[in-house]
């Protein structure tokens, strides 16, 4: 499953990723302490108890990285130069221990890279949905990609 060089993209294109992931309570945990997180909604089930939620949501930084970890295999894996950017990062709804994620991403803009013949940058929406269908994320990721072999320019 290889990624696709910057020509093999076109607005409007829609990937419905295959891979699927269920969150695990190791992932919150390790997750959140690897980026010295300690807030208390995402490890203290006590303390969420009482809340609006009833327990612990998952680190929404964890939500960002699989959501857009889900969709390298379909679109960029081993065909990108750099991620340039994420923008208009939202959670509309909260991701819980146990919840399954599956991803779509749609190609939104293109343009040739001005200072990289070998390359273009593509803008991509990503957005994730959990088992019930709930819309749990998204972003707009820009991401320097590379030209095929026959599509370089110089």
């Amino acid at each position: 499953m290889a990624g696709h060089y910057y020509e093999e993209f076109s607005v409007g294109q829609r990937f419905d990723q295959a891979m699927r992931r269920t969150v695990t309570e190791t992932d919150n945990l390790l997750f959140t302490t690897l980026t010295h997180n300690p807030a208390a909604l995402h490890l203290d089930a006590e303390y969420m108890r009482d809340s609006e939620y009833g327990k612990p949501i998952v680190n929404s930084v964890f939500t960002l990285g699989l959501m857009v970890g889900i969709s390298v295999g379909d679109t960029t894996f081993g065909t990108t130069v750099a991620n340039l950017g994420w923008d208009e990062v939202r959670f509309p709804s909260p991701v819980f221990i146990g919840d399954t994620l599956r991803v779509e991403t749609e190609v939104l803009e293109m343009r040739a890279s001005r200072s990289r013949p070998n390359a273009g940058i593509v803008t991509f929406l990503h957005r994730a949905w959990n088992q019930r269908d709930e819309l749990v994320g998204s972003c707009r990721r820009s991401a320097l990609m590379l030209r095929g072999p026959s599509g370089a320019q110089g």
